[in-house]
């Protein structure tokens, strides 16, 4: 019975090492097993363990049925020792053992030797087991080695496709936008009606003329206050009976003859404080009102005190002539968009497409009309925007100070002085110069480009906008791209060769599709109904065409779908037809870029813009952009050929986001514009931010000038210096935003 647990243990050793080797278990049994290694017929020896006590196992009783394993119950004969264990016997861990019981096994784990103590056994490999090696080291092998022929044969494959087929740019996915909390959402208010720009344009011309000549004069109105404010400081000469008293009453007639020439704008100023709208334009209103009361409140009171100040009829003057200046620079610019939008029937549109490529908003052009442009012409520019919400609470300040300067500190008698020296040196010089002067400079440039801005709503989309899509019209221009020549294979037709390829330029929508339109009618021919029309990354178009399989596309093309092409062919840029895999046609092409393509894509480049090609002509290409031209392709974005088709297709819906309006084609007037419209913004925006720096600056100190009584100090010389020293940046600004 003994042997026959030993003989069923063993068998389940030799079994587990099977299966951790990755064979599968063998049925054989202990006496096959010292049968093969013993030499004769199982008479060896088990070596057990040393130091460790073999188990007793228990008497079976006789009811007891046999194992599983089918050992049979007759005692075997003492084993004897073998010449070679098996290595399965020799590692087997006393513990997996199968028959002792409890107790034994509790007297086993107490009489267990120390470790150290411990013979290992000596190991030699056997046959099974190296048989087993021998096998898994070919399978390995196998393995290892099976796939290369097919590895090698789809590498030329890959590299095949990498060298016909133009590597693309994909686009990442947008991160979800987040809106702060504490951002509210603006206020939509109605829009302007929207006229159209020819009537735009004559409105805007009325009264131009007049508005010019009147700041004219309130400029002339300038020049004896200011000689009167030179007069102590500088030694001018002194007009025969010109005494202080007179000095006081000719400044304050010219501060009402300036406020009657500039009584137009000066009311628009005081209808915006009505609609809340407070501007630059109504600080300056109510600086020329307090001036006049100031200075009617010092001639009255000459006679009894003395003259001990001039009012500031200079620094008010100039304050009006500017506001005349800056809003004739604007309805000029304006004047000048409007004429240029309604120049031509069918205008190209420029919009600003909401995360159009990459996650990033595109301007997009395409040809529609300028619905919404007078809308956008006739709102607020971005200055007025910032004075919206600042110059209430400049007003408010100029208020509150004043008050605390004269009747909180009991002095009411300065009242009318705080009041204008406040609001005077709140209001600042360059509050419509800064976007009327700038919009007209740049109106004038674009507007020979054939390009004209849709006001300011342009100008604030261009936040966002960050790629611009190139189409073929844009690099090739309509006439500077002709053919060469035209080669006919095969026994096919001329025109049927020509009227093929025509027809999948027009389905594709290509560039060339006017060449080879004007080519098919120089042939007599006629256009053919194509179907099943697809466009393929090789740089190529296939369709069915009554019943024949076409393809049109580049040389490239032509190889990628195994159409054999002449030996010794060395045309640079051609279109390739092939009817039925068999090549039709060459179509020599020569591909003139413009000169003014270059600047213009520097020019998107300088101001971090980046093109998108979303070309049709498979031709145009980053590789062939770059290695004949010499463009910057590698900063270009080049999707792959369904998301060129989706980019540039005509029908897809657009914005609302009108940015400008184009007459002419090309990259010019498309570039000129788009950037017109950052450099704007950004010098609105800045110049807005440092007119209200210096706002805030002048207001303070002149409450702590009137508050200590310190009219020299604060005199209308002292005043006029601050102004036109914060005016000096807001006039670099507006003539630098043109200059690109």
């Amino acid at each position: 019975m003994t042997d026959n647990k030993n003989s069923k243990g063993n068998t389940e050793l030799i079994n587990i090492k099977d299966l951790i080797r990755g064979a599968e278990p063998a049925d054989y049994d202990l006496e096959e097993i010292l049968t093969e290694f013993g030499g004769g017929d199982g008479g060896g020896k088990i070596v057990p363990f040393p130091g460790v006590k073999q188990p007793v196992p228990e008497e079976e009783p006789e009811d007891e049925p046999e194992d599983a394993a089918g050992d049979s119950p007759e005692p075997a004969s003492e084993p004897s020792v073998p010449d070679a264990p098996p290595e399965s016997i020799a590692q087997a861990p006393a513990e997996e053992y199968d028959g002792p019981d409890e107790d034994e096994e509790d007297e086993e784990d107490a009489e267990a030797p120390d470790p150290d103590k411990i013979i290992d056994f000596p190991e030699e490999e056997s046959v099974l087991s190296s048989l087993v090696k021998s096998l898994s080291q070919k399978a390995d092998d196998y393995a290892e080695h099976m796939f290369e022929e097919s590895e090698r044969e789809n590498s030329e494959e890959v590299q095949r496709l990498e060298r016909l087929i133009p590597g693309t740019d994909e686009e990442e996915e947008p991160p979800e936008p987040r809106r702060p909390l504490w951002r509210r959402e603006p206020r939509v208010e109605p829009p302007p009606p929207d006229l159209p720009p020819q009537e735009l344009a004559r409105r805007y011309n009325r009264g131009l003329k007049g508005m010019r000549v009147r700041s004219l004069l309130v400029l002339a109105l300038f020049v004896p206050a200011c000689y009167f404010i030179l007069l102590p400081r500088v030694p001018l000469p002194v007009l025969p009976g010109m005494d202080d008293a007179l000095t006081l009453l000719v400044s304050t007639v010219l501060m009402a003859c300036g406020i009657l020439l500039g009584s137009d704008m000066l009311f628009v100023g005081l209808v915006r404080l009505c609609r809340g709208r407070v501007g630059m334009d109504t600080l300056c209103a109510f600086a020329g009102l307090f001036t006049l009361l100031d200075g009617i409140f010092l001639t009255m009171a000459a006679p009894e005190v003395g003259v001990v100040r001039l009012p500031y009829t200079a620094p008010c003057l100039l304050g009006i002539f500017y506001l005349l200046h800056g809003s004739y620079h604007k309805r000029c610019g304006m004047r000048l968009a409007c004429r240029t939008a309604a120049a031509s029937a069918e205008p190209e549109i420029v919009t600003l497409e909401p995360e159009m490529w990459n996650g990033r908003d595109a301007y997009c052009k395409w040809t529609g009309d300028a619905q919404g442009f007078g809308s956008q012409m006739q709102m607020d520019d971005g200055v007025q925007g910032v004075f919206r919400v600042y110059c209430p609470l400049l007003l408010l300040g100029c208020l509150l100070f004043s008050l605390l300067v004269s009747l909180g500190m009991e002095r009411p008698d300065r009242l009318f002085w705080a009041l204008s020296a406040t609001c005077t040196a709140s209001a600042a010089l360059g509050g419509a110069v800064l976007y009327g002067r700038t919009f007209h400079k740049l109106a004038r440039r674009l507007s020979n480009s054939g390009a004209a801005l849709a006001g300011w709503p342009a100008c604030a989309a261009s936040r966002r906008g960050g790629r611009v899509l190139i189409c073929d019209k844009d690099l090739f221009p309509t006439g500077t791209v002709v053919l060469n020549g035209v080669k006919i294979f095969g026994d096919l037709p001329t025109e049927r060769v020509i009227a093929y390829t025509a027809t999948l330029m027009r389905a594709s929508g290509s560039g060339l599709e006017k060449l080879f339109h004007d080519l098919l009618r120089a042939q007599g021919g006629l256009m053919r109904n194509a179907s099943d029309v697809i466009a393929h990354e090789g740089g190529g178009v296939s369709a069915t065409i009554r019943g024949d399989q076409v393809l049109v596309g580049s040389a490239s093309f032509m190889k990628l779908m195994e159409v054999a092409l002449p030996s010794g062919l060395h045309v640079k840029n051609a279109v390739f037809c092939a009817i039925e895999g068999e090549l039709a046609g060459i179509f020599a092409l020569n591909y003139s870029l413009p000169d003014a393509v270059f600047p213009a894509m520097t020019l998107l480049l300088q101001e971090r813009i980046g093109p998108v090609l979303a070309t049709r002509d498979f031709n145009l290409i980053p590789s062939m952009l770059q290695q004949r031209f010499r463009l910057a392709a590698d900063r270009m974005d080049f999707p792959p050929v369904e998301r060129r088709w989706e980019l540039s297709d005509p029908d897809q819906p657009h914005g609302n986001k009108l940015v400008a309006v184009l007459c002419r084609e090309g990259m010019t007037p498309l570039s000129e514009a788009v950037v017109g419209a950052k450099r704007l913004r950004w010098a609105t925006r800045l110049g807005a931010v440092i007119m209200c720096i210096g706002s805030t600056v002048g207001l303070l100190l002149a409450y702590y000038l009137t508050s200590l009584d310190a009219a020299t100090s604060l005199s209308p010389l002292n005043l006029l210096i601050y102004l036109l020293l914060w005016l000096a940046p807001i006039w670099f600004l507006s003539g630098w935003a043109h200059r690109f």
